[in-house]
């Protein structure tokens, strides 16, 4: 029997150029694009971990820019070298940076400047909250759950300035108050091996503490390190093959941040005070007068953290073939020489 038009147009029809309506819950949806992120933001998270966790990137360009057009710098302070010195560090570590920054006009500068501080400040905000709980891990004895609350008095132990007993009641009364307010510059004890300070000798020990290595290869080397890794760490990543004073004086802070009861990672914190507490470690490390005990210092994480670190000078073995090729060569140069 055959329909009537009636019955027909009753019936859903979909042309061959008609969109298909907006998919259900019950379907997966469209697969949504791959976003590409800028590469200077990328550079901005390690140029935060490795050289600088507290630089205003803006700042920092600008007045760089100013340095360089002043070849002779005779003019600047000692401040104005540091923050020249990590400025240059910034250019060298960002391919093409220097060439970009010289051919871009003003906006397009400070354009730059943010990316760099958006990853910077990214990688310091990813980092402040995976620490929080790689440390609750850390300071849980074994055999026992896991508790997101740690404990004040274990905290409070490890937080307690170096040179205060935390055992005295009056003290520790103090502390927990508030009514002892420890700054940035007065390290706890948990920078110490073995959470013990030394007042005839408060290098011994200071910044040896495993804790921070954790951290650090968390930090940088987590993938590398990790069985059957297939990607790299952020230091293959970036060529980085040592340590630096800066990621050193970085992942301390971030541990001492993570035993506080704050949450947010800010500079105009004064209760945690990080930005004073990272600026004097690195003020110590950056000392011409501490070099020697700086210099064991690195050696002793680099250790921890590269396992193919050596700081021992390799020379060619006597009687290999790179040791005869090297020997001709400078035969070579040598009878070159006298010729002219």
């Amino acid at each position: 029997m055959p329909h009537s038009s009636q019955d027909q147009s009753a019936e859903p029809e979909m042309s061959t150029g008609q969109k298909r309506g907006a998919s259900g819950a019950l379907q997966l949806g469209p697969r949504k694009k791959p976003t590409t992120q800028d590469p200077l933001v990328h550079h901005g998270r390690h140029f935060g971990r490795a050289v600088h966790a507290f630089c205003n990137v803006q700042t920092l360009i600008t007045n760089g820019l100013m340095f360089m057009g002043d070849e002779s710098n005779e003019g600047l302070t000692a401040a104005d070298r540091k923050e020249y010195a990590v400025f240059r560090e910034l250019l060298r570590m960002v391919p093409g940076l220097e060439a970009r920054l010289m051919a871009s006009a003003e906006e397009a500068v400070v354009h730059i400047a943010d990316l760099i501080q958006k990853g910077a400040n990214g990688a310091r905000a990813d980092d402040t909250k995976g620490m929080k709980s790689a440390v609750v891990d850390w300071i849980t004895p074994k055999g026992q759950a896991l508790n997101p609350h740690i404990p004040r008095n274990r905290t409070g132990a490890l937080l307690c300035p170096a040179g205060l007993d935390w055992g005295n009641s009056e003290i520790k009364s103090k502390l927990e108050s508030g009514q002892i307010q420890a700054a940035g510059d007065q390290w706890p004890v948990l920078l110490y091996a073995n959470y013990t300070y030394d007042a005839e000798d408060p290098w011994n020990g200071l910044l040896l503490q495993r804790i921070a290595c954790f951290c650090e290869l968390r930090n940088f080397c987590s993938v590398d390190q990790e069985p059957k890794a297939t990607r790299s760490g952020n230091a293959r990543i970036h060529g980085m093959r040592f340590v630096t004073k800066a990621s050193i004086a970085y992942v301390a802070t971030q541990v001492r941040f993570a035993l506080t009861s704050a949450q947010v990672f800010s500079r105009t914190d004064l209760v945690t005070d990080s930005e004073r507490f990272y600026d004097s470690i690195l003020e110590l490390l950056d000392d011409p007068q501490e070099k020697g005990e700086v210099d064991q210092l690195l050696t002793w994480w680099n250790r921890q953290v590269f396992p193919l670190y050596s700081d021992i000078e390799r020379f060619p073995s006597k009687n290999s073939a790179l040791a005869r090729i090297r020997q001709k060569r400078m035969q070579y140069m040598e009878g070159e020489a006298h010729a002219q």
